[in-house]
């Protein structure tokens, strides 16, 4: 039983790589590797249909490093914060709120990045070019505000089982609280939180309801986040909500981006386990 219960993600991955080989496979034998892979109009679902996936990449990256550039920072001082400052009573308080905030569903936040956040912040503040109803920072800035308590609570899971006697030993040679925290606990616990900020990446690679409200559907490969841009996973979701006729190449194209997007948290998830080994080889 135990085992079965342990396969059930194996048998889960598996089972997703089955069902989007075969329709990636057959999109690959109508539309060629390298004008998917090289060109920069998309537009599949329109005639001329158009299949370069970059203006979709970009989106995905341009929100993903607005939220991890905004989550990462706060994450890791809220752990800071935490784990080595705050009282016991505060922590008891402060971190079940936090974690409270990671189970709000998405599709609230993409609400609230669509009435408040663009509107009243990126519209007002935004200082670089035009902004629109829909733009990328805004849904960057909401999607990190969600990734953002995955990345405190795993951090300060990894600080606080940080041994005691490694603090005490620096406190003992004259170091102040910021020197323990910033010369101690961080490299001690860098795997861990490592490994939650690669998960919180891959979190916001992969999300959806946020990017759909507040990004926009315009595919647009721009230096100004300001403006709409479509995600991957906001086209998946759009033409895979619509009447796309099964086995048509708008309907396969789906599952060659999201082949794509697969890949793309696949080599996150490599790469976040290389350097959590890296590390733990170092400190244990």
């Amino acid at each position: 039983m135990l085992g079965a219960a342990a396969a059930v993600s194996v048998i889960t991955t598996v089972m997703i790589i089955i069902s989007l080989f075969a329709p990636t496979f057959s999109f690959f034998q109508v539309v060629s590797v390298k004008e998917f892979f090289t060109t920069t109009k998309w537009a599949p679902l329109f005639k001329p249909a158009r299949f370069g996936v970059w203006p979709i990449v970009v989106g995905t990256l341009w929100t993903s490093f607005i939220a991890i550039l905004f989550a990462v920072p706060m994450g890791i001082g809220s752990a800071f914060y935490l784990s080595e400052y705050a009282r016991p009573g505060v922590r008891k308080t402060i971190k079940p709120i936090l974690e409270l905030l990671a189970g709000i569903p998405t599709i609230v936040f993409g609400f609230f990045a669509l009435s408040f956040v663009n509107p009243n912040l990126v519209k007002r503040y935004w200082p670089f070019g035009e902004v629109g109803a829909y733009s990328a920072l805004g849904a960057g800035l909401v999607i990190g505000l969600m990734i953002m308590p995955i990345i405190a609570s795993l951090s300060e899971d990894a600080m606080s089982a940080v041994p005691h006697s490694l603090r005490e030993g620096a406190f003992a040679m004259g170091s102040s609280k910021r020197e323990v925290c910033t010369k101690v606990v961080f490299p001690a616990a860098i795997s861990g939180i490592v490994a939650a900020i690669v998960l919180a990446m891959s979190r916001a690679v992969g999300e959806t309801m946020i990017a759909i409200l507040a990004s926009g559907q315009r595919p647009n490969i721009s230096r100004n986040p300001g403006v709409g841009m479509q995600t991957m996973t906001g086209f998946i979701g759009s033409a895979g909500s619509g009447d796309l006729a099964t086995g048509t190449i708008g309907y396969k194209t789906i599952f060659a981006v999201g082949a794509y997007l697969f890949v793309i948290t696949l080599i996150l998830n490599i790469i976040s386990i290389r350097v959590v080994r890296k590390f733990r080889q170092v400190y244990e």
